[in-house]
């Protein structure tokens, strides 16, 4: 079955903290809900990036193309694991999302964020 959504309606969790709601209405109007476990949320959240990119990529026909969110906060902290640290990532409008980082690559990250930009299209990468 296909849904043509034309608008999201509600994003919910249930009691048990096991499923995702997402509501819908359809090109028609009617109300649909998917509900996904925890689990697959998990890796949906994971591709949805790279879906949306390609997607503007395509669309435009543009590779340089990514979907950017405009960072205003984060967040460093420490992980059960003495090795790795936490850092999230928020917006404004409340989407946020935390990585674990090795020790190493958080000093690697923060040297790359005191270098000063090189001109042109150069990008940073580890």
């Amino acid at each position: 079955m296909e849904i043509d959504s034309q608008a999201l309606t509600i994003c919910e969790v249930t009691e048990d903290g096991g499923t995702i709601v997402l509501g819908f209405t359809d090109t028609a109007g009617n109300p649909a809900s998917v509900r996904l476990p925890l689990s697959q949320v998990g890796t949906l959240a994971l591709v949805l990036p790279d879906l949306i990119s390609r997607a503007l990529r395509t669309r435009f026909g543009d590779h340089t193309l990514r979907y950017a969110y405009p960072l205003t906060s984060w967040t460093v902290e420490p992980s059960t694991d003495p090795a790795t640290g936490m850092i999230t990532l928020g917006t404004e409008d409340g989407f946020s999302v935390c990585f674990s980082m090795p020790r190493e690559l958080q000093g690697e990250l923060a040297e790359a964020l005191l270098t000063e930009p090189p001109t042109g299209t150069t990008t940073l990468a580890s």
